[in-house]
């Protein structure tokens, strides 16, 4: 579990990296703008819902529990 969740966020990141390389990137030397920057910032977006809807399945079918951990004291 641990590690999807992990592979996930992994997978956000990189997404915002490659969305960030083409905002700098695209324009520039004569080049024309591509639409990389709307691509990667969809599959970011993509993953956080997947991601957040993974988390809501997997605790309704009790793959994961609340650590029962008081909020206040």
């Amino acid at each position: 579990m641990k590690w999807i969740v992990g592979l996930a966020f992994f997978g956000i990141i990189v997404a915002l990296a490659s969305a960030g390389r083409a905002l700098l990137g695209d324009g520039r030397d004569g080049k024309p703008k591509s639409n990389r920057m709307l691509h990667a910032l969809a599959l970011r977006i993509g993953l956080s819902v997947a991601l957040f809807v993974f988390i809501l399945v997997a605790y309704k079918l009790g793959w994961i529990e609340p650590t029962g951990l008081p909020l206040f004291r």
